[in-house]
């Protein structure tokens, strides 16, 4: 079986005034503060996560 692959996820923008659900999903993501970059898997179910928030975050493949 192959390698999964990984997308590289930065939060690039506050998570002041926010909807919770859209804090929740940067949580779920593994992002703690501003700038900081966290490795996911390349799933649907993280696909959807940082479309959700795509206005707060960066991605790379």
């Amino acid at each position: 079986m192959s390698e999964q692959k990984k997308i590289r996820v930065t939060l690039v923008k506050s998570l002041i005034g926010t909807k919770a659900p859209h804090r929740a999903c940067v949580r779920g993501l593994g992002l703690r503060r501003l700038n900081h970059t966290v490795e996911v898997a390349d799933t649907p179910e993280n696909r959807g996560m940082i479309n959700r928030v795509a206005y707060l975050v960066k991605c790379e493949a």
